[in-house]
């Protein structure tokens, strides 16, 4: 991961920001402003609200600047 990128985590998902990518469209501060607020430090809080509704906002990112992967989860039997 490049050290431009920031990453923030609710433990079930991550999600990559990008600031060098951002082209400032504010789609997600709109969208899901429990998560995206740039007025807070993180911008992301990723307690703001559940996964699903997270993804369903990153994937309206035009730019890219925003994206997600799922954390894989460790059974019990792999500890």
């Amino acid at each position: 991961m490049s050290e431009c990128e920031k990453t923030y985590t609710n433990g079930e998902i991550t999600v990559i920001w990008k600031p060098g990518v951002c082209i400032h469209s504010a789609k997600c501060v709109q969208g899901l402003g429990e998560v995206f607020n740039v007025s807070n430090r993180p911008w992301i809080n990723m307690d703001g609200s559940g996964s699903d509704r997270i993804i369903k906002q990153v994937d309206q990112c035009p730019s890219g600047a925003l994206s997600y992967f799922r954390n894989e989860k460790i059974s019990k039997a792999a500890r």
